[in-house]
């Protein structure tokens, strides 16, 4: 389903003196998608969210267009940008890198490479006549540029992790510590899942008590597929009953908790306190030496969990060009304008918001 564009080749092709010429990436070719992953893993600006399976997940469970482009020199690829199309009545047109991830645009080991890719982005854009072109930078890629704009609205939480539990249990603050404890002594213990079953309940209770549309099961059996033995799914439980689930990604020295949720009985038993400082145990373990607690919205609860434990908020450079739309999107539940359908959505029954979520949040990305 990935597309091209008359300016871009679609197969690999070997340059001559040196040029750099920007190509797409062969959706479902093994081959190029190794490349692509090979590159991503050397890549020092590259992230998790840069993984060529990403195409095959957002293409195969949501349908959208994907243009996962890279540059190649002399035989290498030097520069990757992989980009989503998302159209929607309700929520906008926009092209992104990338929509289900918190980080995306260009990634580079050579400067010819970003300019290629930022030129084969702006001419996609204008040609499908987007609202706006986003990406979800780490740091800023365009600081200065008038075309380019940025928004504060997430910050990302990452801390240093050690082999010694005694340090990074020492390392937690007090009060969350206790939490933490508390989880111990009320006797949870962890499971590790290969299906997603159990984790798809935890999650979809929780996001549903917060009046967020669920993402859809398909969706996390497809991660887990694609990813496999890098995406794990850590099940918590008291007596075999279940009380929270986390999937996390596992990327160089880093551990990514990326979708998590509790059921009631988490609170009564510190089920998500116990949880994230069981996965920091197992990915310490397992040579884990950054823990990435992922991104939060400015001013909600999730970012003050996660400052208790010590963790340092960093802004999150998002920078967007716009092309039909005469401003930036607004689309997130702070939204003033969605809190009516939030409080709604919370009084849904649970089976209902499970049916009709996934038909809202492909839009959002």
């Amino acid at each position: 389903m990935s597309s091209t564009t008359d300016a871009v080749q679609d197969r690999p092709a070997t340059t001559t003196g040196g040029a750099a010429t920007v190509h797409l990436l062969r959706a479902g070719d093994a081959g190029d998608m190794a490349r692509w992953d090979a590159f991503v893993a050397a890549c020092p600006e590259a992230t998790f969210f840069h993984r060529a399976g990403w195409q095959t997940i957002i293409e195969r469970v949501y349908g959208h267009k994907t243009w996962f482009y890279y540059v190649e020199q002399d035989g290498h690829i030097v520069g990757v940008l992989p980009l989503a199309e998302i159209k929607s009545r309700l929520f906008g047109h926009s092209l992104g890198s990338l929509p289900f991830c918190v980080l995306g645009g260009v990634a580079a080991t050579s400067d010819a490479a970003r300019p290629l890719l930022d030129a084969a982005a702006d001419k996609l854009a204008a040609s499908l006549k987007v609202g706006h072109l986003e990406y979800r930078n780490l740091l800023p890629a365009h600081a200065g540029d008038p075309a380019w704009h940025q928004k504060e609205l997430y910050v990302t939480f990452r801390k240093a992790i050690t082999a010694d539990d005694d340090e990074n249990m020492n390392a937690i603050p007090r009060k969350q510590r206790a939490m933490v404890r508390k989880g111990i002594k009320c006797g949870l213990t962890a499971e590790i899942d290969q299906g997603v079953d159990r984790f798809f309940i935890a999650y979809a209770t929780s996001v549903h008590r917060l009046g967020t549309p669920v993402f859809p099961k398909k969706y996390f059996a497809a991660i887990k597929e694609v990813f496999g033995e890098e995406c794990e799914i850590r099940i918590i439980v008291k007596d075999g009953a279940l009380v929270a689930g986390v999937l996390s990604f596992y990327f160089r020295d880093e551990v990514l908790p990326y979708y998590g949720g509790g059921m009631p009985a988490a609170r009564e038993f510190a089920g998500n306190d116990f949880m994230y400082w069981n996965l920091m145990q197992a990915a310490s373990a397992r040579g884990a030496r950054i823990f990435d607690f992922g991104r939060s919205k400015l001013g909600t609860g999730a970012f003050d969990f996660k400052k208790n434990w010590g963790f340092s908020p960093t802004p999150l450079a998002y920078e967007y060009r716009l092309y039909e739309s005469t401003e930036l999107p607004d689309n997130n539940p702070l939204n003033p304008k969605y809190q009516l359908f939030i409080k709604l959505w919370k009084k849904m029954p649970l089976a209902l918001a499970n049916v009709l979520g996934p038909h809202i949040v492909k839009s959002l990305g």
